[in-house]
């Protein structure tokens, strides 16, 4: 619960904030209507001005949920990208969907976990797919298909380093944990380190996990989750990913 008018006072369950608590890690803010969404936003502003430190801040938040504005910045910094189109008219992303080559990923511009991403490679099906999502307003996000295998990486970045990184292999194109692909343990290299910590860097993102292509043109990167998951990732890292946070989060405060 949020107060104005009293000075300075939130609750989160029986913590008074600021006065109980230094920092917070926000997880997954969760389903909810524009309005529930936009108030924990604001919430997590309030914290920030209160002096309390939110990992990660709600603007780096804002910035990662939007695949469309996380990607842009990412470019406009010269990192590598795969070609994307953004349209909201059908015309418009039929015409893309020949640009990218007539084969792309049609994403939800606000999504994880590979949830309603989908391949599509016909262009009678591409204009029916349109159709059906402009029909109920959403936002046409197209990505060209990147052969990659049947697997990615995903690093895992904390304070400016990654600490941990896997590979995920699929039956499929999805190579998303929550989607049955399996966790591999991966040493990164030094070049893929770095392009990770340079996009988490750019978004402002103090963890971050940091989705990689390494497709015929090189290494691309594919999507920002600034409040990422680890539960697959633990399985093959052989230290406790949570108390790594915990040192971090307590270093930070310290300083």
């Amino acid at each position: 619960m949020a107060r104005v008018g009293y000075g300075v006072e939130a609750t989160i369950e029986d913590f008074k904030v600021p006065q109980d608590l230094d920092g917070v890690v926000v997880r997954p803010i969760g389903r909810g209507s524009l309005e529930e969404v936009i108030f924990r936003m604001d919430f997590l502003r309030r914290l920030e001005r209160a002096g309390v430190f939110v990992v990660n801040p709600p603007e780096t938040i804002e910035i990662c949920v939007d695949k469309y504005r996380a990607l842009y910045l990412l470019e406009e910094a010269g990192l590598p990208v795969p070609r994307t189109a953004v349209a909201e008219g059908v015309q418009q992303a039929m015409e893309a969907f020949h640009e990218l080559g007539g084969d792309v990923v049609v994403k939800p511009l606000f999504g994880s976990r590979g949830v309603g991403s989908t391949r599509i490679n016909d262009p009678e099906v591409a204009r029916r797919v349109f159709s059906t999502l402009a029909f109920h307003h959403h936002v046409l996000y197209l990505q060209e298909f990147v052969p990659h295998g049947r697997s990615d990486v995903r690093a895992f970045v904390l304070g400016g380093e990654v600490i941990a990184a896997m590979r995920r292999i699929s039956r499929g194109w999805k190579t998303n944990i929550s989607q049955g692909a399996r966790p591999e343990h991966a040493e990164l290299s030094s070049e893929l380190e770095e392009l990770a910590v340079k996009a988490s860097n750019i978004v402002g993102c103090r963890i971050a996990g940091v989705d990689i292509l390494e497709g015929p043109r090189g290494p691309l990167l594919i999507e920002l989750n600034s409040q990422p998951g680890w539960k697959g990732l633990q399985t093959v890292t052989p230290f406790s990913i949570a108390d790594r946070i915990a040192d971090y989060v307590v270093s930070e405060l310290k300083r």
